[in-house]
């Protein structure tokens, strides 16, 4: 194997330490003044086609910034992420403290036509693993949805995982992430999937809609 294809294998994991910093990676010593927010998503949540300041996290944590709270958001989106690949990375990420789980997973199984029961016990496993490891823990959930040409059947039985899940884990949910971005040209790439920079300020928007009275209750 070239150092190159070594190197691949390893970028996502290397890159996500380096935005954490050396205080901040999974298994770093605690002593935590801002209470952390992990992000768990997919190319969305990583920013795909714009720059990493311009992806939501990072807005949101803008926002947060602009109140003075004490909060810090950690970017662990993976681009191509599916649920079994946060589950299977939300042990490792789970060595760093957190205070609340945003969990944004499913789009690419549903663009995969993987099963949707899977994808359901994907992200009720990961929810579960976080709770077990930090009871406290706050956690909102990304709903996604997919259009009907996808199989209506499927499409229907796709979009009803986040809202039942929702209601079974006690967790907060964001109903629907691109809502007013999805299917809008002028708002993604011209893959049409991935949102431009603008797109990421309204997702933003639908974000901290649920997210803000979250944050105000833990100050």
């Amino acid at each position: 194997m070239s150092l190159k294809q070594m190197l691949s294998l390893f970028a996502p994991s290397l890159a996500l330490v380096l935005a954490l910093g050396p205080s901040d990676a999974p298994g770093a010593a605690a002593d935590r003044k801002s209470k952390v927010i992990l992000f768990l998503g997919d190319s969305l949540t990583a920013g795909y086609g714009v720059s990493l300041d311009q992806a939501f996290p990072s807005l949101i944590q803008q926002r947060i910034d602009a109140k003075g709270w004490n909060f810090k958001v950690v970017n662990a989106g993976q681009s191509g992420d599916t649920t079994a690949g946060g589950l299977g990375r939300i042990d490792w990420l789970l060595r760093q403290p957190i205070d609340i789980l945003v969990l944004e997973l499913g789009a690419n199984d549903g663009l995969r036509g993987l099963p949707v029961e899977a994808a359901k016990n994907n992200l009720q496993a990961i929810i579960d693993k976080a709770r077990k490891r930090y009871p406290s823990v706050k956690v909102v959930l990304m709903g996604m949805r997919l259009p009907p040409n996808l199989g209506k059947d499927y499409a229907a039985a796709f979009n009803s995982i986040f809202p039942e899940l929702a209601s079974k884990k006690k967790t907060v949910l964001v109903p629907f992430l691109l809502e007013g971005i999805g299917g809008v040209p002028r708002l993604n790439l011209p893959d049409g999937i991935h949102p431009t920079a603008e797109g990421h300020r309204m997702i933003a928007a639908n974000v901290w809609r649920v997210l803000e009275p979250v944050l105000r209750s833990m100050l």
